[in-house]
């Protein structure tokens, strides 16, 4: 891996982490509690969610095998990115990655995904091999995936549901104002 990518790989895992606890500015455990009418998904959840995809991604880094060659294909790491961030598009969760009640807390909950985001910046910093001759499977892409689409897909996530707590927030906020 080239610095240039690994630094700009660095510097998105982090923007991507601080749009997340932006999103929560304010928020305390009850709001994070509450869904909206319409139902869907608390704040909470949509955090429980982060921080358990955030661990299951870092599987995938860390499970990779070399293939021996590299498998870059910057178009489809592009489009998963896009996709990932996009929330018009909705994207069903894999039934291991749904909110379960795992966190008490909001607190509780972005602490699991800090931790598990500080692993993975960790496994960019020290790794010395080409990410897209890593290969692994990923249940919601079909055929291999290289490690660089497993961290364009960790970066977009936190941004996705940022997005979407910015609309439960919304959503909240009306109805707290018709009442």
């Amino acid at each position: 891996m080239l610095e240039t990518e690994r630094q700009e790989l660095l510097r998105s895992l982090n923007a991507g982490c601080e749009t997340l606890r932006e999103s929560l500015a304010g928020v305390d455990d009850d709001l994070a509690k509450r869904k909206p009418a319409s139902g869907g998904w608390s704040i909470l959840e949509c955090v429980e969610h982060v921080a358990v995809s955030e661990r299951f991604l870092l599987s995938r880094l860390t499970n990779a095998s070399s293939s021996g060659q590299s498998l870059e294909n910057r178009a489809r790491e592009n489009w998963l990115a896009e996709r990932a961030a996009d929330r018009s598009r909705p994207i069903e969760s894999p039934e291991v990655a749904r909110p379960a009640g795992r966190f008490g807390s909001l607190s509780e909950a972005l602490g699991d995904f800090d931790l598990a985001r500080a692993e993975t910046v960790r496994f960019v910093a020290g790794f010395a091999d080409e990410l897209r001759s890593r290969i692994i499977d990923h249940p919601m892409i079909p055929g291999p995936v290289n490690c660089m689409e497993i961290l364009h897909l960790a970066i977009a996530h936190p941004v996705r549901h940022a997005k979407q707590i910015a609309e439960i927030r919304a959503c909240l906020n009306s109805a707290k104002a018709q009442s």
